[in-house]
């Protein structure tokens, strides 16, 4: 910082106080008069700056631009899920009843681990769950999870959920499977026509897609969106568009289920599914992915799910984001930002440590700084490398800010 001690300045300034008429771009001129050209207060004539801090014009700024982001669904913004995992201490307490979530680490063990999904079963006469004749306690998670999503997804008039069949029409299904991505996951909505679900079982490995890459069924109801799920593969390291083999399961002829990008919830068809896939493999015995109807004790149908899921070793999406950008346009010009402020960069007696900045002045840029009109830090942007500044170079630096 530079002490003025210029008994005109001084009495220059005292003159305006006195009048009771301060203009503050007389004041700026007299400090500037005597401050060295590294430290002056800034001023802005002809989009050239004398001070450390220079306002952006009217066209040194881009505002309101929006851009669509897809990243990678998963932690770390991966694109494909290929490791497993449940807690056992959530699945002991009564929310396992209704679902488990999903991590891509083991929860007990690794601290870096987060929820990526939850899998569920739903029944609308509370099937698959104890009833309330063998236990008065019951909660019937099933029918309870049946109506969540019924509420959530359906319109009023929907009394269940309804799956294309063999003959192109809807068929009611009075249970589902339900995949509900983490909101931390899929932010403002899941990619349709972006990710791939595989599940294994005794018949072999299926993978289930929506049918949004061909425009099947692009229809809007109280979720959003709504896509069918059909058996195909988005044939992912080929330029070649997402395949579809079968749109319904050929043993029972309904449909694998529904998918609503905008609430990243995937809703199967147990019957269906589990026709295809076939047997998996719970607690050390097979049984069928189509689920268990039993009332004498809980099924905990939603395990069976889980199993297929983790045999499979990759669950594959992204999501879609629509991000607000600004774009600052930071010029330097030739004349601009050649000295610093720095205590290193001048002796004691006022004289450069670098003696050839006596004839030749350089700086190296290496952060910009926005402000705003209080003067306060809002935003850092950091240079990859330092910048060369001197009078025979200008700069310009684009700073985008995403919110």
């Amino acid at each position: 910082m530079a002490l003025i001690n210029d008994p005109n300045v001084t009495a220059q300034i005292s003159a305006l106080a006195n009048s009771g008429q301060i203009d503050t771009n007389q004041i700026v001129a007299l400090l500037n008069s005597v401050l060295p050209a590294g430290q002056q207060i800034s001023t802005n004539t002809a989009g050239v700056t004398t001070g450390i801090y220079k306002r952006f014009g009217d066209f040194d700024k881009v505002n309101a631009k929006t851009e669509v982001v897809t990243t990678g669904l998963w932690s770390g913004d991966s694109g494909s899920l290929t490791s497993f995992f449940t807690s056992s201490t959530q699945a002991a307490q009564n929310s396992g009843q209704y679902y488990l979530n999903v991590y891509n680490a083991h929860p007990l063990t690794d601290s870096s681990a987060e929820v990526q999904f939850a899998v569920a079963y739903g029944n609308v006469n509370g099937y698959g769950s104890v009833d309330l004749a063998t236990d008065d306690s019951s909660l019937l998670a099933t029918k309870g999870t049946y109506a969540q999503y019924k509420s959530m997804l359906l319109d009023p008039t929907d009394t269940t959920f309804s799956f294309v069949n063999s003959a192109g029409l809807s068929t009611g299904s009075d249970e589902i499977y339900v995949i509900n991505v983490s909101r931390a996951r899929y932010r403002e909505q899941m990619d349709a026509g972006n990710w791939q679900l595989r599940l294994s079982g005794s018949n072999g490995l299926f993978s289930f897609i929506d049918d949004s890459g061909k425009k099947f069924g692009d229809t809007y109801g109280k979720a959003g969106r709504v896509f069918n799920i059909v058996s195909g593969s988005l044939n992912l390291g080929t330029q070649n568009e997402a395949t579809v083999n079968t749109t319904y399961d050929a043993g029972t002829g309904e449909g694998y289920g529904l998918f609503y990008p905008d609430r990243g919830i995937v809703v199967l068809n147990p019957k269906a599914v589990g026709r295809t896939v076939g047997n998996v493999r719970v607690n050390g015995s097979l049984v069928n992915l189509s689920g268990s109807l039993s009332t004498t004790s809980e099924q905990y149908n939603h395990r069976r799910l889980f199993s297929a899921i983790s045999a499979s070793n990759d669950f594959e999406a992204r999501r879609t984001e629509n991000i607000s950008t600004q774009h600052f346009f930071v010029r330097a010009t030739n004349r601009e930002f050649n000295y610093s402020n720095n205590p290193t960069y001048v002796n004691t007696d006022g004289s450069f440590t670098e003696p050839t900045f006596e004839s030749d002045p350089q700086t190296f840029i290496t952060t910009v700084g926005l402000l705003n009109d209080s003067n306060e830090l809002i935003a850092v942007a950091k240079t990859s490398q330092p910048i060369v500044k001197s009078f025979d170079k200008e700069v310009l630096i684009k700073v985008k800010l995403s919110f």
